[in-house]
């Protein structure tokens, strides 16, 4: 412990309040403690100090060292976002974006995120750009959207990079370049990003903006499932079941598709089925295709309901029935989820 800071702290020095609390809530030299972090931050933040008043609200949004309450975090951010502290005005545009702690206004949501913005606040720039994609609280302008993901997406923002990808690749607000696209979605993908890297895959599976390479394809779209994208889950078993830029695998196109499947993926339900009904990399079990061809035209697969009801002829009814109850149970053990 920084005797020094303690003695400013306890002498009633707003910024060593700040810096103590700021140094138990983050570990930094001392046991992390998030109620004496609280109580220097709240200190330093009714004081007025715009830093400690952010954190403070950060504490009651996450209830650490308090009660969560989101009606207080909103309280002490909008004294910060007040002060012009752009994170706090990015919070609070939160807040009003989803209705947490207060009513749901978009238009306030916006204004917040503006101000945040127009600092330099990557987070807000990404946020405006959604209001004016979706036209949530502003008039829907692609234009506009796309200026705002550039500024964030220039700071390193991934998911503005991959937003702008988006937007070049549907031609939505700047002129459609597949090139642009590609680009973005890289910058965004070697970040981790997996809904870029399952897009940057499907350009290389399809040669758009980048020369057509399946292994490549299947390079990012593994990525991406390794992260639990379903949609890439999917599609990894597919290229594992045909053989396209992996060498083929059915069981692993199994794996894949049942990781999807799971997921509640619709494609990914009835190609499961269907190597369940084959016996392809699993044994095969037309009970357990009929399970997933069930689930398949339960969520509205016109395929899984073919292949349900073309099954459902070779079962007897008591087949039928123990899978339907099944199906029945897995509906409403993920409704919990």
């Amino acid at each position: 412990m920084d005797k020094i800071l303690l003695d400013r702290a306890q002498a009633g020095d707003a910024e060593a309040q700040y810096n103590l609390g700021f140094k138990y809530y983050l570990k930094g030299g001392v046991v992390r403690h998030y109620k004496e972090a609280e109580k220097w931050l709240r200190l330093a933040a009714e004081q007025g100090h715009a830093s400690a008043q952010f954190n403070l609200g950060v504490l009651y949004a996450d209830g650490l060292g308090v009660e969560q309450d989101y009606r207080e975090a909103t309280r002490w951010w909008r004294l910060a976002a007040e002060q012009g502290n752009a994170w706090a005005q990015c919070n609070l545009g939160d807040l009003y974006q989803f209705g947490d702690g207060v009513k749901q206004d978009y238009e306030e949501a916006a204004r917040w995120y503006r101000l945040a913005a127009e600092q330099g606040y990557a987070i807000a720039q990404n946020r405006l750009g959604l209001q004016y994609n979706k036209g949530q609280g502003v008039v829907q302008d692609y234009e506009e959207a796309t200026r705002w993901w550039r500024l964030a997406a220039d700071q390193g923002f991934a998911d503005a990079q991959y937003n702008l990808g988006v937007m070049y690749y549907i031609g939505e607000g700047v002129i459609q370049d597949y090139k642009e696209a590609a680009r973005w979605y890289r910058l965004a993908a070697e970040q981790g990003l997996a809904s870029a890297q399952y897009n940057l895959g499907v350009l290389f599976f399809d040669g758009k903006g980048v020369l057509q390479d399946e292994k490549e394809a299947a390079r990012w779209i593994r990525l991406a499932a390794e992260q639990g994208h379903v949609t890439a889950q999917n599609n990894l078993g597919l290229m594992y079941d045909l053989g396209r830029g992996v060498e083929q695998d059915k069981k692993e196109a199994v794996r894949w598709y049942r990781l999807s499947a799971e997921q509640g993926h619709v494609s990914a339900q009835s190609l499961l089925g269907i190597m369940y009904e084959d016996g392809e990399g699993v044994e095969k079990n037309k009970e357990e295709a009929y399970f997933w061809y069930l689930l398949a035209a339960a969520n509205g697969s016109k395929a899984g309901l073919q292949y349900r009801d073309a099954l459902a002829e070779e079962l007897t009814k008591a087949q039928r029935e123990i899978v339907q109850t099944r199906a029945i149970m897995w509906f409403e053990e993920h409704e919990e989820k």
